[in-house]
Formats: C-alpha cells, sequence, structure tokens
C-alpha cells in the first residue's frame, strides 16, 4: 500500500504544478507577468500562495514552451519577441499553413471537418465571454487538429513551436476593446469554406486570418493597457 500512497502523492504533486502553470500562463496573458522582467520562484510562490517547488516545475514547463527563460540565481526572465520575430513567425505560418489548409480541403472528408465545428464554436464563446484561456487553448487545439489531417505530426510540430514563440501579448488589452471576435469568427468561416470543398476561397481565409492575428499583435503593443500591480490570484490546492 506505501507504492499506492506514494503514487497518490505525485499524482497530487503534478496537479499543483499544473494548476501553478495555469496560473502563470493566466498572469502572462494578462499582463501581471511583465516582458523582460525576472521573477523568482520563491516571490512568485509566496503570491499563489504554494511553496516554491511546484513553481519552479512549472517555470520549467514555461521555458521549454519559449515563455520564460532561466537566469542564474534569480529565477526566470519573461521572454520577448521583437517586431521582426513576429514577422518572421508570420511568414513561415503562411508558408507552412495556407497551402495545408488547400490540401486538408481536398484530402479531408467532410465528416472530419465537420468534428472540429464544436471547437471553432468553442473558440467564438470564449472570445465573447471574454475567457482567455479558454480562447487560446481552443484556438491552438482547432489549428493544430486541422493540420493534422494533412498526415505530417513534423509539420504540426513546427507550427506549434512558431505559435509559441509568436504568442500574444497584451490580449487582454484587444479583448477589453471589443476585437478578439471578429478574429475568433474566423475559424468558422474557414470550416464552412473547407466543408464546402472551396480550396481557394480556404486558402485566401487562412491567409487573411494569419494577417489579422498579426495586426492584432501590432495593436496590442501599440495599445498597452496598464493595471494597478496586484497579487496573482491564489492556486485552490486539494
Amino acid at each position: 500500500m506505501g507504492d499506492l500512497k506514494q503514487h497518490s502523492l505525485i499524482k497530487a504533486q503534478e496537479r499543483l504544478r499544473d494548476q501553478v502553470g495555469h496560473a502563470l500562463r493566466a498572469a502572462l496573458i494578462a499582463g501581471e507577468l511583465r516582458p523582460g522582467s525576472v521573477y523568482s520562484a520563491p516571490g512568485l510562490a509566496a503570491e499563489l500562495g504554494v511553496s516554491a517547488t511546484p513553481v519552479r516545475e512549472a517555470m520549467l514547463d514555461l521555458a521549454r514552451e519559449g515563455l520564460v527563460e532561466p537566469v542564474r540565481n534569480k529565477g526566470f526572465r519573461i521572454t520577448e519577441v521583437s517586431e521582426r520575430e513576429l514577422d518572421q513567425c508570420t511568414e513561415l505560418r503562411m508558408l507552412i499553413e495556407v497551402p495545408t489548409i488547400g490540401r486538408v480541403t481536398e484530402l479531408a472528408t467532410p465528416e472530419q471537418l465537420e468534428a472540429l465545428r464544436p471547437l471553432a464554436q468553442e473558440i467564438v464563446t470564449n472570445a465573447r465571454e471574454h475567457n482567455l484561456i479558454g480562447y487560446l487553448e481552443a484556438d491552438r487545439l482547432f489549428h493544430l487538429t486541422l493540420l493534422g489531417l494533412a498526415g505530417n505530426d513534423r509539420l504540426v510540430e513546427t507550427v506549434g513551436d512558431l505559435r509559441k514563440r509568436s504568442r500574444l501579448y497584451g490580449l487582454t488589452g484587444l479583448d477589453e476593446a471589443g476585437k478578439l471576435v471578429s478574429s475568433a469568427e474566423e475559424h468558422v468561416e474557414l470550416l464552412d469554406l473547407m466543408i464546402a470543398g472551396d480550396v481557394k476561397g480556404a486558402e485566401a481565409c487562412m491567409h487573411r486570418h494569419l494577417g489579422h492575428v498579426r495586426s492584432l499583435w501590432a495593436e496590442a503593443r501599440d495599445e498597452p493597457v496598464e493595471r494597478p500591480a496586484g497579487r496573482l490570484g491564489q492556486v485552490r490546492k486539494g
């Protein structure tokens, strides 16, 4: 029975690590953790109401995603992405995703595409309900699952990495300005075009969508939303 107790403890630790990671991602999106700033695990742990260990583990997960980088004897720096890097990521995504969407339109069955409609609707719903974590997760799943229908795992992995490197800054400000819903609705439009077998229309929609996303990044940087400093939300344990 001792082994089972140890297994249960490990599971509990993993859940706490995931909860901390979720809270830190939310803080990144909300702009509470600033790009370029360095944060210590003990300091974040005190704000989150947990020990430093799950915070360090969660920050290492974020480091693997390219969201933070370790700083020796200090903690973790929130990574910054330059305009040049954003442009390069967008260019690569267009080179990969636009023709792949055309190929998937030709290859995928209507049933395979229709199965993605709940995700497309979820993206719109999350945008309307200001659920930014849900928005980004549904958006990620939709795009990567759709590309996965082309049957190239390396392609999906590459696009997933590009998405991590070019995450949205200032997403909360764009949400408050009501600028996310129109981008969210493009997912439903794309799906309708693909189900209709409109290859050129689907490619054009994807090209427009990626351009729209890049313009949102630019607006996020040009129109920062200032917020008073405050404590991060407490993590609920148990």
